[in-house]
């Protein structure tokens, strides 16, 4: 078998093979070599290009004031992602990044120097898309407990305060925080996230603010944790009710210090963070079982921000619905123009256990299997209008119904809360160990005890 050689691969085919125009001049100041990149970005093919002065060719703004590869061979220093505007052969307005550097011969002497061209536009295409996602406007809702919400928003955006979303599972928590950070001052920095659930207390240290060689077996080499890598952006604590109380100390001191060290290090390290945490759980309760420092949720809850579940504010599901039916039309190329008066009965009436996440799948589902332009009731999954009659079915064939009928309504809204048994006994109107006796004497368990999500 043939070895590649690289010293064989011709230097002018790697260049070509770069998405970034490469425009090398000489100390004359004048048009050496385009790579194809540079070509198409400025107009010109490389052998028209050749001998021209670099002005003529490259012409940016900093070209006004003075050549950018002029001033990296006066100072002989780079130049590092300067953001221009270049008009091409053309006359077209094209937003670049540039990077100089100067090229040497092989003593060390000063040849020329070589300018990387990047196009911008594609990025804040991209970036505008995005903000468009997770603008303000896009988080649909015409409830009053939403509007509520909407009023806060610019408010909270601005303030760049910690804060803690509230909800139940599927609310829109995520969405929330990443359209808060997109009309943030901090929408040119990272929106960071970490899920708190589920990871040891060493995994999530780990994780939040990084290690460095030799904290624990297996560390061998240092490793950037999520706060260095928000700095300047936002970070996003998704569950953090979950968080054990070693990290909700070390969390706590950060949000007062800005400080923080990486597992096994000593040297304390500054970071520019906003936080934004969010739970399903109810934190005030897990406070007053010390489950939960009272101080590090005073300092996240600094203006109350509740997401309420989908059965609460059933007259945004007509909202939504178009919503989510708009964009799978455009995914999948459809032209569904219109709900069946039946199915969006059957819509209005399903209770929604995972909220806004569960109506969208229902209505990509049904997008999928609908061939004409109108959803119908046949077109929806057919647990979500058949659940009620199963229910009652079920329990009349067995020899208790109401017995069968308690346990189903207990397993249905242990569900509904996520398996939070303060929440679900508060929905029951029962006390907490009345829950606990009815489970046992329905011999219900949780289904994921091998989890520490209790």
């Amino acid at each position: 078998m043939r070895t590649l050689d690289t010293r064989r691969i011709g230097t002018e085919a790697i260049l070509d093979s770069l998405n970034d125009g490469v425009v090398t001049i000489g100390l004359d100041k004048r048009i050496k070599y385009l790579n194809k990149a540079a070509e198409r970005l400025l107009g010109y093919s490389k052998k028209e290009a050749r001998e021209m002065p670099c002005a003529e060719v490259v012409r940016c703004a900093a070209c006004d004031h003075e050549c950018l590869l002029e001033q990296t061979l006066s100072s002989s220093q780079n130049i590092q992602d300067y953001q221009t505007v270049l008009r091409n052969k053309g006359g077209k307005l094209i937003n670049v990044s540039t990077n100089t550097a100067l090229i040497k011969d092989k003593r060390g002497r000063v040849i020329g120097g070589v300018e990387i061209i990047r196009d911008r536009s594609q990025i804040e295409a991209l970036n505008e898309a995005l903000r468009g996602k997770y603008s303000f406007e896009n988080i649909i809702g015409k409830n009053h407990r939403m509007q509520s919400v909407y009023t806060l928003l610019p408010e909270m955006a601005r303030s760049e305060s910690s804060l803690l979303l509230e909800g139940e599972l599927g609310t829109g928590k995520e969405l929330l925080a990443h359209a808060l950070h997109e009309n943030s001052g901090r929408r040119e920095k990272p929106f960071v996230k970490i899920h708190c659930g589920g990871l040891t207390d060493l995994m999530l240290a780990c994780e939040l603010f990084g290690y460095v060689k030799g904290a624990f077996t297996g560390a061998v080499s240092d490793q950037v944790g999520r706060l260095e890598l928000a700095d300047g952006g936002t970070l996003f604590l998704d569950e953090i009710g979950y968080m054990s109380p070693a990290a909700q100390l070390k969390l706590l001191r950060f949000l007062k210090e800005k400080r923080f060290e990486r597992v096994g290090d000593t040297r304390q390290i500054r970071a520019d963070v906003w936080v934004i945490a969010a739970t399903h759980r109810d934190l005030s309760v897990a406070v007053e079982r010390a489950e939960f420092l009272a101080e590090l949720y005073d300092q996240l809850k600094t203006v109350p921000v509740v997401l309420p579940p989908l059965r609460d504010r059933r007259d945004d599901i007509p909202l939504l619905v178009q919503h989510f039916l708009k964009r799978f039309n455009s995914l999948m190329e459809k032209k569904i123009k219109s709900v069946a008066p039946a199915a969006l009965e059957i819509l209005l009436n399903y209770d929604y256990p995972e909220n806004i996440q569960e109506l969208e799948n229902i209505v990509e589902h049904a997008v999928v299997l609908c061939q004409g332009s109108t959803l119908m009731p046949s077109h929806l999954p057919k647990d979500i209008f058949d659940v009620k009659d199963d229910f009652v079915d079920l329990a009349i064939k067995q020899d208790d119904p109401i017995k069968t009928l308690e346990r189903q309504l207990v397993l249905k809204v242990l569900s509904q809360t996520d398996w939070n048994y303060q929440e679900a006994a508060s929905r029951l109107k029962v006390s907490r160990t009345t829950l606990w006796r009815k489970m046992k004497e329905f011999g219900i368990s949780h289904p994921r005890l091998r989890s520490s999500r209790v």
